[in-house]
């Protein structure tokens, strides 16, 4: 297995963690501080010699099914990226785990990566029901997976007290663990500058020169673009006179280091969604808790009611609710504008064979038009509308003469996305 994501978003603990918890004893090796391994590896695949160094290195034999293999930060050796081919093929009886950033790994395509040898997963930072968890509130995660509405609503305020606190806070494990221990909202913020430094000095150490600083131009452009009215990409908000041929190198860095993410404009809302997506693009950053802290949103906001939902135009509640449908609904998000520019639907996802337009509400605010003429015009069987309202089901009227169900659904609730889907009613056809 292949266990891909940005750096410091718990790989590493994570899948030690799992070792702990399910093997004897574990071999692990980290190819950027261990060059005796990587050494090892790059000599040849001959597989009995390299468990053999393996078992030297841990000092404790690999005994299959009771010993699990770690290979952290496997980018920094293409060779060991290699093995995984030889392992499944020489030794599938070995429980190989490996871990790393899509940046590196993107130079080896190609050339013995393992293709259709792994299965490679995908961490992301910690959703709001992860950090629920890590904050101590295990019961109010209880609450919203039992999908009890009306119990869920005499909590609300409860929950929204803690979802003010996941847009400062995000998912990033150590910012997660000194508020979860501390509650210092300026210790969080010296945390995540530390992460956003650490982010740029992996540009200059990766990316090639003619490329690094147009990369750090892009990503210091994400919480401006992201506060337009339209936040569609533009190359001017990163600077005056550039293409995106000028650009498409760096962008292409940022998505392999897991560091960003492009949700893409769509011609027409019909299946597969993937054939009818534009060039044109939203860039999201990889945790709502640091774009925060990129835009310099100050601790006080949180003291001010719901006003956190509102900041920077309601980016922030777009930021986390792409979050939540990568991380916790495996979800691929789309967006669509109409061809005269007066309506657009923030993400549409695909449920089985329906596409599922969102619209998101940044407070209370459940004024839809877009998402009105959406429906109206392609005739979807479920839409859903996100806010801080109260969750509610209503059947609307098509200009056919059937229905489409219209859910509204809290913003701290996008978790339970896909069962509320899959439990209503839904007609046949759809867009």
């Amino acid at each position: 297995m292949l266990l891909l994501g940005a750096r410091q978003v718990g790989k590493t603990w994570l899948l030690q963690e799992f070792a702990r918890k399910h093997y004897r004893n574990v071999v692990y090796v980290r190819f950027d501080r261990d060059e005796r391994m990587k050494e090892s590896f790059e000599k040849d695949f001959d597989m009995k010699r390299i468990l053999t160094g393996l078992q030297l290195h841990a000092d404790t034999p690999v005994i299959p099914g009771e010993t699990l293999i770690i290979l952290d930060e496997i980018q920094e050796c293409q060779a060991a990226l290699t093995s995984l081919k030889y392992f499944c093929e020489d030794m599938p009886e070995q429980h190989v785990v490996a871990a790393g950033s899509l940046l590196g790994l993107y130079e080896h395509r190609g050339t013995g990566f393992p293709v259709g040898k792994v299965n490679m997963l995908h961490l992301y930072p910690m959703s709001y029901t992860e950090f629920l968890t890590a904050c101590g509130q295990g019961m109010m995660v209880d609450l919203l997976r039992s999908r009890d509405w009306k119990m869920i609503t005499l909590f609300a305020d409860r929950f929204a007290e803690y979802l003010r606190y996941y847009y400062f806070v995000g998912g990033m494990p150590e910012a997660v663990k000194e508020f979860a221990e501390n509650r210092n909202f300026a210790q969080v913020r010296a945390v995540q500058g530390d992460l956003l430094d650490g982010y740029r000095r992996d540009f200059s150490k990766h990316i090639p020169a003619e490329h690094w600083l147009r990369t750090g131009m892009i990503w210091d452009s994400l919480p401006n673009q992201l506060a337009c009215e339209n936040k569609k990409f533009m190359c001017s908000g990163v600077q005056q006179g550039l293409r995106m041929r000028h650009l498409e190198m760096s962008l292409q860095w940022l998505y392999d280091a897991g560091l960003a993410y492009a949700v893409r404009r769509v011609a027409k809302p019909a299946l597969p969604v993937n054939a009818y997506s534009e060039k044109a693009f939203k860039l999201f950053h990889v945790d709502v808790g640091l774009l925060g802290a990129q835009a310099g949103l100050q601790a006080g906001v949180i003291l001010e009611g719901n006003r956190i939902f509102q900041e920077f135009k309601g980016a922030l509640a777009e930021q986390y609710v792409q979050q939540e449908l990568r991380a916790v609904c495996r979800l691929e998000p789309y967006y669509w504008v109409s061809s005269n520019g007066q309506s657009e639907i923030d993400f549409l996802v695909q449920q089985g064979m329906e596409l599922v337009p969102m619209e998101v509400k940044a407070e209370l605010n459940l004024t839809a038009k877009s998402l009105k003429f959406y429906c109206q015009k392609f005739m979807p069987a479920i839409a859903i509308r996100t806010s801080m309202a109260n969750y509610h089901v209503q059947h609307l009227a098509l200009p056919s003469g059937e229905e489409y169900t219209q859910l509204d659904i809290p913003l701290y609730a996008i978790s339970q996305l896909l069962p509320e889907c899959t439990a209503l009613p839904v007609r046949g056809g759809g867009a």
